[in-house]
């Protein structure tokens, strides 16, 4: 209780913290596996930026794929939310999108910043996932990091790809300050499934070219960085920094919006 204020109007409680909001983090400039296919848990990420090393988890055993928790970043209450790899590889898939959505809204609904670490190759596909609804589901999420005003910030860590990129507080659903490591991976999808729906019918040899040409324009946050889709491309250890400074811009964020009674989620 002590991450929440008394109420709607309130700002949550801040407190001091010995841990020092310059405190490098060193770890995360070698967490990140040199394979894409090799697996890391996001948890040691989340340790090393927040304060005092502790995300006090909200549900951690529904939907392992997705992590949610209270936090604090410099002393002040944030919202985590954050793919975690270690599980299905970080995909969304109907759970995932449920408990991450419900958590968002909590967040919005108290004035609690929300911090999201991107790690995620996309939605679960199957025809399980389909006959349930992932897109309707899917879509709660889109629609409550789109909906939320409460200060927005997220790191891509590895890889963002497709729809799953554009639903976890990406620029277009008005992320306030999205920032990359220099591992990110921000493209539609992975090289090689790129290369086999594109250059179907070639030659091994040309689709392996292709790869290589696809890894060396998209496997990097350069592109996307040209393109205005990200603010800046940071050291990984100097996130926890740099999150703080960023919260301390937008501790008084204010969004002003026409007067509706609420809006249509999809429920």
């Amino acid at each position: 209780m002590t991450y929440l204020p008394l109420n709607n109007r309130d700002k949550p409680p801040a407190y001091h913290s010995p841990d020092p909001e310059d405190r490098p983090c060193p770890m995360l400039d070698r967490i990140i596996p040199e394979q894409a296919e090799v697996p890391y848990d996001m948890r040691d990420v989340l340790a090393e930026v927040v304060d005092d090393r502790y995300v006090f988890e909200m549900i951690p055993d529904y939907a392992r794929n997705v992590i949610s928790g209270f936090a604090r970043l410099g002393g002040e209450t944030v919202g985590i939310i954050a793919n975690n790899p270690l599980v299905l590889a970080g995909v969304l898939d109907i759970d995932a999108a449920i408990k991450a959505s419900r958590f968002i809204r909590f967040c919005d609904s108290f004035n609690i910043p929300i911090v999201t670490f991107v790690d995620v190759p996309g939605y679960l596909p199957g025809t399980h996932q389909e006959h349930n609804g992932v897109i309707r589901n899917g879509a709660k999420l889109l629609y409550a990091y789109a909906e939320a005003t409460v200060p927005k910030l997220s790191v891509i860590t590895r890889k963002a790809y497709g729809g799953a990129y554009c639903v976890m507080s990406s620029q277009h659903l008005r992320g306030d300050v999205n920032l990359a490591w220099p591992t990110a991976e921000v493209a539609v999808m992975g090289s090689k499934g790129a290369v086999e729906i594109i250059f179907k019918g070639k030659s091994a040899e040309t689709r392996q070219h292709e790869v290589k040409a696809y890894e060396e324009k998209f496997y990097t946050p350069l592109s996307a960085a040209r393109h205005g889709f990200l603010d800046d491309v940071i050291r990984p250890s100097e996130t926890r920094q740099r999150l703080i400074r960023e919260l301390r811009l937008l501790k008084h964020k204010q969004v002003s919006r026409p007067w509706k009674k609420h809006g249509n989620i999809p429920l």
